[in-house]
């Protein structure tokens, strides 16, 4: 079905269509026609991060800024979905247009600046969720206005406001739409704000009884000698696990592009193979109790097979899903197990 809704989505305005998506995907699912849509759930566990992930794909952070349609995406057939970035205050994000479609490139650009409505409003949206069938991450940031000298108390704020709600928790430090964020990716400055993280972590496992997983995104666009002193400080401070990557601001892949010169975050085909080099120097400077989820340019089966073999646990894709819908999930599922059931493939991490 979502083959003859493509045309007219890709007709409109990519944040229009973006939105008239979701309310669509939501009428859907509380009409119960949403099988129409989806893949079925196909079953891979995965046992990860203290968590079984009914199976290892998953939707990554941006689509559900809110959480308002976290029932309907995890009937599409995902194994967990991941909802936000949400700050603290809500925020409007930048000025529109801030959506634009690479079609030939199976890509996006965005510059949407975490626009929501606040932690509370999200907090709201989840505690009224069924959330049946997967796993709920829920990914946080700090407000446009906050000062990175200041930056902690905003992902304080929003760990403290999330943690009993959220199978894991993801810190956002790598968005390329708020100014000076990717700063916090440096080596002291991340040294200081997960080492304070950390601390509340363990503070907030024991009041409320349990202990949920919190991951860094990082972004694709960091330096070898980067990536080896963030894994130094994610060794070091015994994160969790590592979301790579986000969104690139390299142009490169789509030179020539008549939106190639707009402001924001490239997704989509063009960022697989970044994205994927950065997972693999992760893997090799990470100890293996640290998992990663390879995120970034997934649009088939055979690019989470991909991201698999350089060290991912667990995928997520989001640009893959707006140009081939939901029949990815399952595709990607499969091509997942075939791997893990091909002695010549070794194995991978479901359990």
């Amino acid at each position: 079905m979502y083959g003859f809704a493509r045309p007219f989505l890709f007709a409109l305005d990519a944040e229009r269509a973006h939105g008239l998506g979701l309310k669509a995907l939501d009428l859907a699912w509380r009409t119960g026609s949403v099988k129409l849509l989806a893949s079925p759930r196909a079953a891979l566990p995965t046992k990860l991060l203290g968590l079984t992930f009914p199976n290892p794909v998953g939707l990554a952070a941006g689509l559900d800024k809110n959480g308002e349609h976290i029932d309907a995406l995890l009937a599409l057939g995902f194994g967990f979905i991941e909802v936000g970035t949400v700050t603290p205050r809500a925020q409007p994000g930048n000025p529109k247009p801030r959506m634009f479609r690479l079609v030939g490139d199976e890509a996006l650009i965005n510059r949407l600046g975490f626009n929501n409505g606040g932690v509370d409003a999200l907090v709201r949206n989840v505690q009224r969720a069924q959330r049946k069938g997967g796993l709920l991450g829920i990914n946080i940031g700090k407000n446009k206005d906050t000062p990175n000298e200041d930056a902690a108390s905003d992902y304080l704020y929003c760990l403290s406001r999330v943690y009993p709600l959220a199978d894991y928790i993801t810190v956002n430090i790598s968005s390329p739409n708020t100014a000076g964020l990717r700063e916090l990716q440096e080596e002291q400055a991340l040294r200081r704000l997960v080492s304070t993280l950390r601390e509340a972590q363990e503070r907030l496992a024991a009041q409320h009884g349990k202990r949920v997983p919190v991951l860094v995104k990082v972004a694709p666009d960091l330096t070898d000698a980067d990536i080896d002193a963030a894994a130094r400080v994610l060794s070091d401070l015994q994160v969790d696990g590592v979301v790579a990557t986000n969104t690139t601001v390299s142009r490169t892949a789509v030179q020539g592009h008549r939106h190639a010169k707009e402001a924001g975050g490239l997704s989509g085909a063009p960022l697989m193979g970044q994205s994927t080099l950065v997972l693999r120097r992760l893997r090799t400077r990470l100890p293996e109790s640290i998992p990663l989820v390879g995120v970034g340019g997934i649009l088939s089966g055979a690019d989470a097979v991909a991201k698999m073999a350089a060290g991912a646990s667990l995928v997520q894709c989001y640009t893959g899903l707006v140009y081939r819908g939901p029949e990815l999930v399952g595709e990607c599922v499969d091509a997942m197990r075939r791997r893990k059931e091909s002695p010549s493939r070794g194995t991978a991490s479901a359990a």
